[in-house]
Parts: structure tokens; sequence; C-alpha cells
């Protein structure tokens, strides 16, 4: 009888006292999620303009659409509905259009549609070679200054020669004479060059405003609409073996000469923004080149006119981006902060950064409103990504995108740890326990690794995490040195010295989580995807505890990445040339060269078109282990890049994952000690 009411017990307790019982997550929630992306913020305060993208089943393809919501969350309205897609909502200084980036009806590349909100359809502005990638309305409303990529002027006659209604003909052949001559999705690099235009929204006339050898990004419009601030990557000589990204500023008319404010070996980057007196602009400054796979981007301030920088975080020691200036004189930004995210503000004049928010949570993508509040983006890790109103330290959500989906979902739990590593170090990390776990239970775990190395696992809402979760899995996320969060020395600690300082504090973070009592630690799987794989597999080579491993898009044998994907400017100034360091070289491949240490089954995967960390890593890896016998397999996405988009590959893949760590970590769950 006793055995009947615990049973009765736990079963009452299960279940919801109204409605249906929560269920766990699955594969196919990937269709029914949908993404909130950059909120825009009405210049009344009235609106907040946003894009939701989602992954559509029954054509295999992603869409975006333009959504509104009011500031009171009271109002949603849906200001899109086509299949091609829609992105990147802008508004009109005087609040009656609304303009976006579009493809659609046929239109070549992403093009800048404008929509009156008094009623009727969007029109197609621009018709621009290459396409806009970003653009913004000039403070009277009259022109945009538009990011355009020009094609390589020896393609010119492509277009004329492939003709809509006419056979393609064979392509040319590929002839490439640059030092940095690939990039992911861009694929095979020639001369093509990134400018700044100004478009004649009445005159339906677009302009090239910084034309020449260099390209340009970021642009911002001073308050009187005089001149625009962009960053232009340079240099004297080879431009792509020594580049170096500054701001500058021109006047907002073709043929002017742009002024260089800085002058620094640093890269400057991010999201410029103008002082309300047009006296001063804020942006941010990375390190020196040597370092820029660990930059730490940090907040600067220059006069518009010419004249020195002053850093306003130099105490902060955290990574921060995308200002904004205030009316009241200060600058908020955003400000990553071990395992979470925020924002913060300075004075101009300097003193104390003050965050306007604290939490385990990440609040990011602010749009300021006229009353001094934010639209932003914020999640914990059992929301979903959603816009918040952010008013004197206070979030209120505006937008229920996902509501009718997750509230059906069971979640798993998770929460913070810290572990010591053998040489002392402290490491940060989260645990994500399965919501089905029962007292006395315990599970199989899988660490999982984050990518860069220059990011963070943080207090967000993830599908992989939860995913796992809900397949009874413990979830461990592990902020190794190299990840950003934790101050610039912690992140810088792996230069040059990849595979070592990573994998003690991996294997640090696996010696404490083993000794819970819900982990199984005789069931561990390990994986990730680009750095993450990259870890994996100098992991495996290195510990033989985990049982089963994903490797996805990673490398072992890095001296074959040399000349193969889009990292020679960091491999010369980081590593160095192999035929110059060829003894590190070998170090830091050790992974291929150890592959016989190796014994865990191991899945590797790719997509057939990365150009990021190049399909011939997994591939050399998955022959080396085939070749000495230890379970393995190779999946290759066709026609995919580093980041896979298909949505029915992305769902394949999520797949795999779990089918490959069932099959060698699922078995009957061993007793644990109850707390």
């Amino acid at each position: 009888m006793k055995k009947l009411s615990l049973l009765l017990l736990c079963a009452l307790a299960a279940t919801p006292v109204f409605g249906q019982a929560k269920r766990p997550l699955a594969v196919s929630d990937l269709y029914s999620l949908r993404e909130v992306r950059d909120p825009q913020r009405s210049p009344d305060g009235k609106w907040v303009a946003y894009a939701v993208a989602r992954a559509i089943k029954d054509t295999d393809k992603n869409d975006a659409d333009v959504w509104m919501v009011s500031w009171d969350g009271q109002q949603q309205i849906q200001v899109t509905s086509t299949p091609e897609g829609e992105s990147s909502p802008r508004w009109s200084p005087d609040d009656k259009y609304l303009a976006f980036v579009s493809s659609r009806q046929g239109a070549k590349d992403g093009q800048i549609w404008l929509l009156n909100r008094a009623g009727g359809e969007a029109v197609k502005l621009t018709d621009v070679k290459g396409g806009v990638s970003d653009y913004a309305w000039s403070p009277d409303g009259k022109r945009f200054v538009m990011v355009v990529q020009e094609r390589d002027p020896r393609d010119a006659d492509d277009d004329k020669d492939n003709k809509e209604g006419t056979p393609p003909k064979t392509p040319k052949p590929i002839v490439v004479d640059r030092y940095y001559f690939k990039r992911d999705i861009a694929g095979y690099l020639r001369n093509e060059k990134t400018h700044l235009y100004l478009f004649d929204i009445e005159a339906k006339k677009a302009e090239v405003l910084t034309p020449g050898t260099f390209n340009e990004q970021s642009p911002a419009w001073s308050p009187d609409g005089r001149q625009i601030a962009f960053i232009r990557r340079h240099g004297e000589g080879d431009v792509d073996k020594a580049p170096n990204s500054d701001l500058f500023v021109i006047d907002a008319r073709a043929g002017a000469e742009p002024k260089r404010l800085t002058t620094s070996i640093a890269d400057e980057a991010g999201r410029l923004a103008w002082s309300p007196d047009g006296k001063s602009i804020a942006y941010v400054v990375g390190d020196e080149p040597k370092f820029s796979a660990y930059d730490q981007n940090k907040l600067a301030v220059i006069p518009a006119a010419g004249g020195e920088p002053r850093l306003l975080t130099v105490a902060l020691d955290r990574p921060v981006r995308s200002p904004f200036w205030m009316p009241d004189g200060t600058v908020v930004f955003n400000v990553v902060d071990d395992r979470s995210e925020t924002l913060a503000r300075v004075a101009v004049a300097g003193g104390e950064v003050r965050k306007l928010i604290t939490g385990r949570r990440v609040v990011s993508s602010a749009s300021p409103g006229p009353d001094g509040s934010f639209a932003v983006l914020a999640s914990i890790p059992t929301e979903v990504p959603e816009i918040h109103a952010l008013e004197n330290g206070t979030l209120r959500r505006l937008t229920h995108q996902n509501d009718t989906w997750i509230k059906d979902v069971l979640l798993g739990t998770t929460d913070e740890f810290a572990s010591t590593s053998k040489d002392g170090t402290e490491v940060h990390g989260l645990i994500t326990r399965p919501a089905s776990r029962q007292p006395g239970e315990r599970h199989a775990t899988l660490l999982r690794i984050h990518g860069g190395p220059n990011g963070q696992d943080a207090n967000a809402f993830n599908f992989e995490r939860e995913l796992f979760a809900a397949n009874g899995y413990v979830v461990v996320a592990v902020n190794y040195r190299g990840s950003n969060g934790r101050g610039s020395a912690y992140q810088k600690a792996i230069f040059a010295d990849w595979g070592n300082k990573e994998v003690v504090d991996l294997l640090g973070a696996m010696d404490y989580v083993q000794k819970l009592d819900y982990v199984d630690p005789n069931r561990l799987g390990i994986g990730g995807w680009s750095y993450g794989g990259i870890l994996t597999n100098y992991t495996i080579a290195t510990d033989g505890r985990f049982r089963a491993a994903v490797s996805g898009a990673g490398s072992s044998n890095q001296i074959t990445m040399y000349g193969t994907d889009q990292y020679i400017n960091q491999y010369e100034l980081e590593i160095g040339p192999p035929w110059k360091a060829q003894d590190l070289w070998i170090k830091i491949s050790y992974p291929f060269f150890h592959a016989d240490r190796i014994r865990t089954p191991t899945l590797f995967m790719g997509g057939e078109r990365d150009f990021n960390v190049p399909i011939i890593g997994g591939e050399q890896m998955y022959q080396a282990l085939r070749s000495l016998g230890v379970d393995t397999q190779l999946v290759i996405y066709p026609n995919q890049f580093h980041g896979i988009t298909v949505p029915s590959y992305k769902a394949d893949r999520l797949e795999r994952y779990v089918a490959w760590y069932d099959k060698y970590l699922k078995k009957p769950a061993s007793p644990a000690t109850t707390r």
C-alpha cells in the first residue's frame, strides 16, 4: 500500500490540475519556432516594428515577415506575408513610412521597399546590382544611405549573357589573384567591393558616395543630415595582408572626400552613434590585429571634427557593442557578462558603468524611444526570445510569437555552476536537467561545446539543449578559456595554444559534474559545432571517458586549413606560416597525428560548401578513425555552408545527434543517492 500511494502521488504531481499534461520538446518543434529579430521602435515611440523568421516544412525553405506591435502590447499586426521574405524594418523620421529589405516579386537580390502606413501595397524603391545589405534614413526622410556590394567588373557581362529565358552559359573560370580569397557563403573572392550609396527617394536615383578600392560599412547620419560616419577597411599595399578598419566621416553628397578620424592599428567596428549635438561619435574598438580572434571591444568617443579618442570602458573588462547616445549625455550599450548579457550606461565624461537591468538573462538588440526607454529582445532558459519594453529597470513583455506552441512543452531546468581546473582556473558553465527526472535516477550526460571560441553559453533559451534534455540527457555547457564574458585575459589565454587550456577546463568541469547525484559517470557524451567540433576532437584525443562524440564542422589537421578556409590573417599573425612554425602547427594538430589514441565512436558532420571550416576537416578524421577500426560515420549536407540553413537538414542534424548518442549511451538508468 505504501508503494501504491507513492506511485499515485508521483502521478498526481506530474499531471496539471487543469488541461492536458505537457509534452517533451521534439525535433518537429523547429517548424513551430518563431525567431523574433531586429526590433525597431518608431520615432513617436508608439510602435515597434520587427521581423519574424520561421522554417516552412512544406517548401523546405525559410521565410521572414515584418510585424508591428504597439507599445502597450495590445495590438499585433503582420505587415508582410510573401514567401520571398522581408527583413530590416526601418521607420521614416516622420513615422509615415516603414521601409524593409526584400527580394519579393523577382527583385534582384535584396532591395528596399516602402510601405505607406496610411494603407496600400509596398512599393519597390531600389534596383541596385548586388542588393542592399544595410541602410539608414536621412534625418529629413528624403534619402537613404545604403551599403551595396559591387560585383567584380570582370563579371559585368554575365547578366547580358544570361538573360531571362535563355539557357545559362557554361560558367567562366574563376581567376583568383587576392591574398584573402575565400569566405563562407560568398565563396571565392575577387575584386568585389562594398561601398556606400546615396538614394534619392523622390527621384528613385542611386549614386555612389564612396567609390574606390576599399570597403565601407556601418553608415550613420549626423543629426543635421549633412555628414555620414562609416567604417572603412583599408590599408597600404596589399589591403588583404594588412587590413585596418577605421572610422571616417564624409559630406552627404557625391564627390565628397572622406576624412579619417581614427588612426590606431586596432579595428573600429559595429554601430556608430552621433551625439545629439553632432559634435562627437561613439563607437567600439577592438584589440591589435594579432588578437582578432579574441577581441574584447571597448567603448570609445571621438570628436566628429577630428581629435583624440577617449575610451569609456577601460575598467569594465567586458566586451561591449551597439552604442546609443542618449539625450541626457550618456551612452547606452550592450555588455556581455559571464553567462548573461544586458544594457549598461556610462557618462561621456567618464565614470562608473551602470547596468540598466540585472539578472540571469540575455537582453539584446535594443532600440531606444523618445521617452528614454527601450524595445529589446529578452530571453531566459525557459523563455524563447521575445520583444520586451525595458522601462526603469523593468521588463514588460510585448510580443507573444511563440506562446501557442511553447505552452504545451515541458522544458528542463537550467542552473549555473562553477568548477576548478587542474591548474586552479575557475570556470563557469550551465547545466540543464531533464524535466522527466525521477528521484534517485542517474542520467546519461552530454558535454556540448560552444563555438567561437570568442562566444559564451548564456542564460537564454537554447533549442538544442532543451531537445537533449527532453530525450533524457543532462546537458553541460562550459565557458572554457577563450570564451568571452570573463575578461580579456581569460579570452586571450589560448592564444597560439589551441586545444590545451580549453580541454583542461572542459575536463575539469566534467570532473565536477560526474560527482553530481543525478549524473551517470559511465554514460558520457561530447559534441559541438565549429570550434565546438574542433574541441571535441581535441578532447577525445586527450581523454577516454566519453562513450560517444559528435564533431560538427570541425578540424584536427590544422595544417590543411591553411589556404583552404577563411582565416589566413589569423594564421599568419597568431601561429605564423607553416614553413616558419612547423612544430607549432603539428602541436595544434595533435588530434590527427594522435588519432590512434581515440576510442570514442564519433559522428562527423559538415556542409559541403563550408569555407569557414571546410568539410576536409571532418573527412580526414573520419578516414583516420575508419582506418583505425573505430566506429564512425560522416554526414555531408549538400550545398550547405558553415551554418546549416535548409529546414529539413537542420531537423536531420538534430535527429542524428540524438540517434548517435542514444546508440551508445542509452541503457536502464542506474540508481542514485537522493539528496
